[in-house]
């Protein structure tokens, strides 16, 4: 797959919804229950981080509930990327960038969104035929009106903001022409995932899809 179909496909996987979920998962059992929940909700794309042993099962759970695209975040290497695709993952989710990894990507046809949090890496991108990147860590580095600013110059380069980002900042980053979507975790606090209660993750979900 070459850069530019890896972003076309990044970028329908963007316009599904306003909000990916950011997944932080422990357990396995926790992860159909947790994903059926936010695909009720109206967010059918998933990431899943690559921050838990259990992460590879459970993108391999989530990916059985109807409806589901489930994908794998915080991918750093090609040994994450062959890891991540045999656990059924549709897409990956990079902080950064490097050679080895978009190589990885275009070699295992991963559809990627890599990150980039300054105009010389957007650019080295979008070089290479990206045109579809993480904004990453969005909060940290300026949120809304620094990714404003930095789609003045790169007006051609569409970004999924990740980092920092809640309900209320949300619509801030959604109302700007170079955003498809954002990242967030919010839609799925650890303590409604500990206490099982799904039915509040739906509603978190269902409000996130309405942004």
């Amino acid at each position: 797959m070459t850069p530019a179909q890896i972003s076309e496909k990044a970028e329908a996987l963007c316009r599904r919804a306003p909000v990916i979920p950011v997944l932080v998962v422990d357990t396995v059992a926790q992860a159909q229950p947790l994903a059926a929940a936010l695909v009720a909700g109206g967010l059918p794309v998933l990431e899943v981080t690559l921050r838990t042993p259990a992460a590879l099962d459970v993108i391999a759970e989530m990916s059985r509930v109807p409806g589901g695209i489930v994908g794998a975040g915080t991918v750093l290497t090609p040994e994450d990327v062959a890891a991540a695709k045999q656990a059924g993952a549709r897409f990956a989710v990079s902080p950064g960038a490097t050679d080895r990894l978009l190589d990885a990507c275009e070699r295992e046809d991963l559809p990627l969104l890599p990150g980039a949090a300054t105009a010389t890496e957007a650019m080295a991108l979008l070089e290479r035929g990206y045109s579809v990147q993480k904004f990453f860590p969005a909060g940290a580095i300026g949120g809304a009106p620094a990714l404003k600013a930095l789609g003045a110059p790169l007006p051609q380069v569409r970004f999924c903001p990740t980092g920092g980002i809640n309900a209320a900042s949300a619509p801030d980053y959604l109302a700007l022409a170079n955003v498809l979507c954002v990242g967030g975790s919010w839609v799925a606090p650890k303590k409604l995932v500990e206490a099982g209660d799904f039915a509040a993750i739906t509603e978190l979900a269902r409000k996130a899809a309405a942004l």
